[in-house]
């Protein structure tokens, strides 16, 4: 079984990937369950995918273990695109999760329903020594004119799912899975990892450690 890092430590997001990837043949961790959690890296990517590369890439150089790390957010159209990539720092530091929704909720505050269109976007970024992949995953909506629900975390009671006339704050885990950005790339990487080539991947990084091994200990 290949053990594999979850670099984050938000406990609704490891809940949500330990559950999308069951069954696969992984040890799934995340940083708060290892012996010693590396500092946060600051997250100074323009995208979504550089962010999450950025991630992956510098846990695993920090751990060694091969590591899944994703960057996700919102996009209002009536705010820009904000709060995007700023998503978990929205409104500042400090902010609880009511805080935050609460203040989008302000900012759309006389917004028509046709202008409060949405979108929830996540990519996720695999890394080991040999290989690095990322899959993206979009969910389009709009801006509910108030909180609806309390399941889910983030944003998911004040976004209303296209076609379903329902936030995510309402949904069971099953339903968010299907229809989600997270559960969208999530089931990309999971039809990745059935390849094999990770696995592959996986046995060509011990075989590459190996040979640095016997070379440093050869005489000279």
């Amino acid at each position: 079984m290949n053990r594999l890092l979850i670099a984050t430590t938000n406990e609704g997001k490891v809940a949500e990937l330990k559950r999308l990837l069951e069954g696969l043949d992984l040890e799934l961790s995340s940083l708060d369950q290892l012996e010693e959690t590396p500092p946060p890296v600051e997250e100074t990517g323009q995208t979504f995918a550089e962010n999450a590369l950025l991630k992956a890439r510098y846990y695993f150089e920090r751990t060694g273990i091969p590591t899944l790390a994703d960057d996700s957010g919102l996009e209002v159209d009536a705010l820009g695109g904000r709060p995007g990539i700023h998503s978990a720092r929205y409104g500042g530091q400090g902010l609880s999760v009511a805080e935050r929704n609460s203040l989008l909720l302000d900012e759309m505050s006389g917004v028509p329903t046709e202008d409060r269109g949405a979108r929830f976007v996540c990519v996720l970024a695999l890394a080991n020594r040999t290989m690095v992949k990322t899959f993206d995953g979009y969910c389009e909506g709009e801006i509910a004119q108030t909180s609806i629900g309390t399941d889910g975390f983030g944003y998911d009671p004040v976004f209303i799912i296209t076609g379903t006339g329902q936030s995510f704050g309402t949904m069971s885990s099953a339903e968010k899975n299907r229809l989600s950005h997270r559960g969208k790339a999530l089931e990309k990487l999971r039809k990745f990892l059935l390849t094999g080539e990770w696995d592959a991947s996986i046995t060509e990084q011990i075989e590459l450690v190996e040979r640095e091994e016997t070379t440093s200990i050869l005489p000279l």
